[in-house]
């Protein structure tokens, strides 16, 4: 074994980076073990000097995480700080400066991924990324390694944990959206602004990442269609019961049929309780893979959290620390594809549309109408009237999203059609 250690400089020590330094030191001699040479934690990158951080030397903590990245002995840099700058500009910098970087920043690589890829390229390093996604759970090695090989199809998941304890907590008590996001607050699986979460974001910069990787394209956050979840109701939870369904807010990257474009979405949709994503429950994640060879694959486990996530991020710098002995460098960005990356209208899937509607004869006919002259076949149809209002819930066969947004507006300017209750996509069958 090598006995000069492999310096680590971390940026960020909150909830995350404290959970690497812990292991980095209770863990040191099996991680020495596994690398082939001791690492040792040369700086910690910190906003407020002056907190006690518990089982970190007190001498390694500093404000200026510029100089620390631009130190020459400086084996790889771990970036935990989030957020676009100035971690775009540091993690550049640790390159130009001979170091590897292990980041967890989803929203940057979903953002700046290329740039930065091409960065590490230029300066024979590594990027490793892997806790960015989902946590502890193994996904982004086994899809551009293990998978390398095969054709991925298709990537479906849940890769938010707090939306998904929501949409849980509102399928398994009836809890309204409010109810069960105070909970989840109340539990600290939410953050006091939980918008990130709940309006998709940070699933959408996930699902970019995802994209990019399965399809050996590069797709960034701005190709990724994304809708929240703040607006699903219990009456919509009912509506998914009497289907055989459940709700959850679904990451979909998928391959179109031509094989020439892909698409990368995030919204609520109902899936049978039949499919393994039906399960996930609390504030689990899971990601669902579909290739040529493989077949299915499903990855399940906690997706957030300190531990979890240092797991992850432990792993690279085991990964990376190896490269750097042997004098290698892991897989970089894999492009090739070059794949079109087509818009929501293309999109082809199931619907499930609730309608407030007049209770009198000739409803349904005008109804039923409108959604042939778009194209978009009805499998079924179910009605309830009371005092002169009735509810109409339709769910079609398959049909492109951009046909299904010309039957709503159609059906909007219907004067027999009081309101559009809901619109809700149907996947996983």
């Amino acid at each position: 074994m090598r006995t000069r250690p492999l310096k680590v400089a971390l940026l960020g020590c909150g909830v995350v980076g404290s959970e690497v330094a812990r292991i980095m030191t209770t863990h040191a001699d099996d991680l020495a073990a596994r690398i082939g040479a001791p690492v040792e934690l040369a700086g910690v990158a910190v906003r407020r000097p002056s907190k006690v951080r518990e089982g970190i030397d007190p001498v390694l903590i500093t404000t200026d995480a510029t100089a620390l990245v631009k130190r020459g002995d400086i084996d790889v840099v771990v970036e935990v700080i989030g957020g676009i700058e100035p971690a775009r500009t540091l993690i550049t910098t640790a390159f130009e400066h001979g170091a590897s970087v292990v980041s967890a920043n989803k929203a940057l690589l979903a953002q700046d991924g290329a740039a930065l890829h091409a960065a590490a390229e230029a300066n024979d390093k590594d990027l490793y990324y892997e806790a960015a996604v989902a946590g502890a759970i193994p996904l982004i090695r086994p899809l551009r390694e293990s998978l390398a090989g095969d054709k991925v199809n298709r990537v479906l998941g849940i890769v938010n944990g707090t939306t998904n304890f929501i949409l849980d907590k509102m399928d398994s008590t009836g809890a309204g959206y409010q109810e069960a996001l105070d909970e989840a607050t109340a539990l600290g699986y939410a953050e006091a602004d939980p918008t990130a979460d709940v309006e998709g974001f940070d699933a959408a910069a996930k699902a970019a990442i995802l994209a990019g990787i399965a399809f050996h394209t590069r797709v960034r956050l701005d190709d990724v269609y994304r809708e929240g979840m703040t607006e699903v109701t219990a009456a919509d939870f009912a509506s998914a019961k009497e289907m055989g369904c459940t709700i959850k807010l679904l990451a979909i990257c998928e391959r179109a049929g031509d094989g020439q474009s892909v698409t990368a979405r995030v919204h609520p949709a109902m899936i049978p309780l039949t499919h393994p994503l039906a399960s996930v429950r609390g504030a689990y994640n899971a990601v669902f893979v579909e290739s040529d060879a493989s077949g299915q694959l499903m990855f399940y486990g906690p997706g957030a959290g300190g531990s979890p996530t240092a797991s992850a991020v432990l792993g690279d710098l085991v990964a990376v620390c190896r490269n750097r002995l042997s004098g290698a460098t892991g897989p970089g960005e894999s492009a090739y594809a070059a794949l079109t990356v087509s818009p929501m209208g293309d999109v082809v899937t199931r619907y499930h549309i609730s309608l407030d509607v007049a209770d009198k004869p000739g409803v349904l006919a005008q109804v039923a109408t409108v959604f042939a002259e778009h194209g978009v076949s009805i499998d079924t149809v179910r009605q309830q009237g009371k005092d002169g209002e009735a509810s109409l819930v339709v769910v079609t066969h398959r049909a492109s999203d951009a046909a299904l947004t010309g039957t709503v507006e159609a059906l909007r300017k219907l004067d027999t059609v009081r309101g559009v209750a809901s619109i809700m996509r149907v996947e996983g069958e």
